[in-house]
């Protein structure tokens, strides 16, 4: 049983249970502070935790009981004195939301329902989702324009040491290329970018996490979507087999678009060859062309995507690219193999939204009636 009990780390003196009107309450505040959870950040790793706010007449019987003036100002947050004592005890998982759960228990009442919740999880074990154009990702305070104040990156729920990053560090880097595309009550999320598979501190729920605070998206909503799109890219995408054989091409297509700004490219990669990673390309091609910001993150997810369906599909090819023996493309064909870049009106960006929207659904009827679609 101890096996799945979480390790809660204490701190200072445990908190004064107060009896109001028969029942035994903690006031939020003072757990927090126990627990090392800073502001809000007790509500946020446990979004299921039963909690009220105090009335006027229960901060009365509080200031009686010896609680500061100070604390009794503002509102305050009463929680179950039995709740509390299961998280001291590390029986909290009851109290965090399980992606898994979410999923497949909907008719739980202990999980918040979300009307209207819309994701892609059909393109995901055939891999066709990262062939499609990339849209701009969703911009922080979910488009308001507003910049979220993070008050620190290190979290002390975290509690990482130093072994622990030097442990973390010997595993090897295998970055699988992650697309996140959901419309939940109303809010659409888009995002693409490169998950460590061998990450062993960051988990997808963390960063889900971290995502959530970063877009003030509800944690309650999105929390569980995200974790789950990320979970099951990672257990979909499948070791690639190294290919021994030179001179291994394949076609890759770039569809950006970052802003008002499209980028479009098209260029051969030789898979056999070890020596260049796509962040590497994608940092140089940015640096061409005078761009930054979310374009460099984009084309490294985008190649390392197309790269996967081509690795995985290979064997399946009839039609290889014939061998190199000129290095130069004649003039007619400099159009085809150039990078354009071109800034859109509001107006053609919503365009090319629209039809990369309908493109998507299209793709995803004929994934759905294909039943080789995983090869």
């Amino acid at each position: 049983m101890s096996g799945c009990l979480s390790v809660i780390k204490k701190y200072g003196r445990i908190p004064k249970p107060y009896e109001l009107d028969g029942e035994k309450v903690y006031i939020g505040s003072e757990v927090a502070n126990y627990l090392k959870f800073h502001r809000d950040a007790l509500y946020k790793q446990y979004p299921l935790l039963p909690k009220r706010t105090a009335t006027a007449a229960e901060k009365k019987e509080l200031g009686k009981a010896g609680v500061p003036k100070s604390m009794l100002r503002a509102n305050v947050i009463l929680i179950p004195f039995a709740d509390i004592q299961d998280i001291f005890k590390g029986n909290d998982k009851k109290f965090r939301i399980n992606p898994s759960a979410i999923e497949y228990n909907a008719a739980d009442s202990t999980i918040p329902t979300r009307p209207n919740v819309t994701a892609v999880h059909s393109q995901i074990s055939a891999g066709t989702h990262h062939l499609e154009s990339i849209p701009c990702s969703t911009p922080s305070a979910v488009g308001r324009g507003k910049l979220c104040n993070r008050e620190m990156i290190y979290r002390h729920e975290w509690h990482f040491d130093n072994s622990h990053l030097v442990e973390n560090a010997k595993h090897e880097e295998d970055l699988v290329p992650i697309r996140l595309d959901m419309d939940i009550d109303g809010i659409r999320v888009r995002d693409t970018f490169s998950f460590n598979r061998n990450e062993q501190l960051i988990t997808p729920q963390m960063f889900a996490q971290v995502m959530c605070e970063d877009l003030e998206l509800p944690l309650a909503s999105f929390l569980g979507p995200i974790t789950q799109q990320i979970q099951q890219q990672l257990n979909a995408h499948q070791e690639i087999v190294p290919i021994d054989e030179p001179d291994q091409r394949a076609v890759l297509k770039l569809h950006i678009h970052v802003g008002n700004e499209s980028l479009t490219d098209q260029f051969e990669w030789d898979m056999s060859n070890k020596e260049l990673t796509p962040e590497q390309f994608a940092t140089t091609l940015c640096k061409d062309l005078n761009i930054g910001g979310e374009f460099q993150a984009a084309i490294a997810y985008s190649i390392r995507g197309q790269l996967a369906w081509n690795q995985r599909t290979c064997a399946y090819s009839e039609n290889p690219l014939p061998k190199v023996e000129v290095p130069l493309r004649n003039a007619l064909e400099l159009d085809n193999w150039t990078p354009h870049l071109e800034t859109l009106s509001d107006a053609e960006v919503e365009k090319k939204m629209r039809d990369q929207d309908r493109n998507t659904r299209r793709m995803r009827r004929l994934v759905n009636s294909n039943p080789y679609g995983g090869l």
